[in-house]
């Protein structure tokens, strides 16, 4: 199996942790996830988002001069709105355990499947006019200036919105994920991705550091 490697431009705010998680089976086939008991906001959980997070989060992502704001806002946001209004459904274990990990940790997270990525891997920050599709019916992202995950055939994922080319299915067995975290919150983004790679493991999955 090719070796994963994931290089990071430098970037004076990002604190960034990824991992690479082998399902026991394709998603379509696992059971629910375990993980959903914390789709309530409310529920006890091993980190408390914050108003400070929730700024964090937003100076991380306005570095390199995109706007985080209405639709544009970090997707662990978008998570604390739907949760509150009980509309997080869950989608398959790979996701449904980012998208606990991200509403109570409050730092963005983005999954992607290996198998439809082409390597090399790289974290950076997207050029101007750079645009892609980020859900099944074709609507664009503008993610100029956004902080993403490239991969060989261009950026394919962020804190935002993830592009649709890499997005997992039913067929998925292999994910990288990535913690968008920043150093203005020392040591959350490790616990954050302690917790989510607990909450992989308890569904049967393995997972493996990368080195950024």
């Amino acid at each position: 199996m090719t070796e994963i490697v994931l290089t990071v431009d430098d970037h004076p705010l990002l604190d960034a942790a990824a991992f690479v998680t082998e399902f026991p089976a394709p998603l379509g086939d696992l059971p629910d996830a375990a993980a959903l008991a914390f789709f309530d906001p409310d529920a006890h959980a091993p980190l408390t988002r914050s108003d400070e997070v929730r700024a964090a989060m937003r100076d991380l992502l306005r570095h390199g001069g995109y706007k985080p704001t209405g639709r544009g806002k970090p997707s662990a946001e978008y998570l604390v709105g739907a949760a509150t209004k009980g509309a997080l459904g869950s989608i398959n274990a790979a996701v449904d355990c980012c998208n606990a990990a991200s509403l109570h940790g409050g730092l963005s997270i983005s999954v992607v499947d290996l198998a439809r990525a082409s390597l090399p891997l790289r974290i950076g920050i997207a050029a101007p006019d750079t645009r892609y599709v980020f859900n099944p019916s074709g609507q664009e992202i503008d993610v100029s200036g956004l902080l993403c995950l490239f991969d060989a055939d261009g950026p394919c994922a962020n804190a935002v919105k993830d592009a649709q080319r890499t997005k997992t299915d039913g067929t998925t067995t292999r994910t990288l994920s990535v913690v968008w975290g920043t150093n203005a919150l020392p040591g959350r983004t490790a616990e954050l991705a302690r917790w989510y790679r607990d909450l992989l493991e308890a569904e049967g999955a393995t997972t493996r550091a990368l080195e950024l």
